[in-house]
């Protein structure tokens, strides 16, 4: 087969295979707008996505440290401590040390940060609920279903590339 045949072959199946692929990089570049846009959860604060997560995680899990968050999120325990950080900073959430180890620090809720957590949860609700309707007008349940494991798929693919 001659060079030009073998490059034709090739774009034409980069182009085929391209196609589906940057549906996915669309979807992942507006998600990720989506999660670092600030909001307001229903108490007046402005807040990012990530940032409420954490502190939900951290409202259901009181005394998690920095570790067990940064296994569970799949992230640096920097990236980790700069988010606890800004929460601490914004009074949300406290540091304690634990009892008989002063290398280990627990992290809790303050009652602002439960608040806020409440309303992230009742938030989330509505929108889940909301996105759901809007899907379920385009698409079938098993449709969905669908989506959710390719997703649960990707992750695994994911986590097998950091080994």
């Amino acid at each position: 087969m001659a060079i030009q045949d073998q490059r034709e072959d090739l774009d034409r199946l980069y182009r085929e295979l391209n196609a589906r692929a940057d549906k996915l990089y669309k979807f992942v570049l507006l998600y990720s707008d989506y999660i670092h846009t600030q909001r307001d959860y229903g108490t007046g604060q402005q807040i990012g996505m990530i940032d409420v997560h954490t502190l939900t995680y951290i409202e259901e899990n009181p005394g998690t440290t920095i570790t067990e968050l940064a296994k569970d999120w799949n992230k640096t325990k920097g990236a980790i401590s700069q988010t606890v950080k800004k929460l601490v900073e914004s009074g949300l959430v406290t540091r304690k040390m634990k009892e008989n180890n002063s290398k280990t620090v627990l992290l809790y809720a303050t009652e602002e940060g439960t608040r806020l957590s409440i309303a992230h949860k009742m938030y989330d609700l509505v929108d889940i609920a909301q996105t759901t309707e809007e899907l379920m007008m385009k698409c079938t349940p098993e449709e969905i279903d669908t989506f959710y494991k390719v997703i649960d798929v990707y992750i695994s693919l994911f986590k097998q590339d950091e080994k």
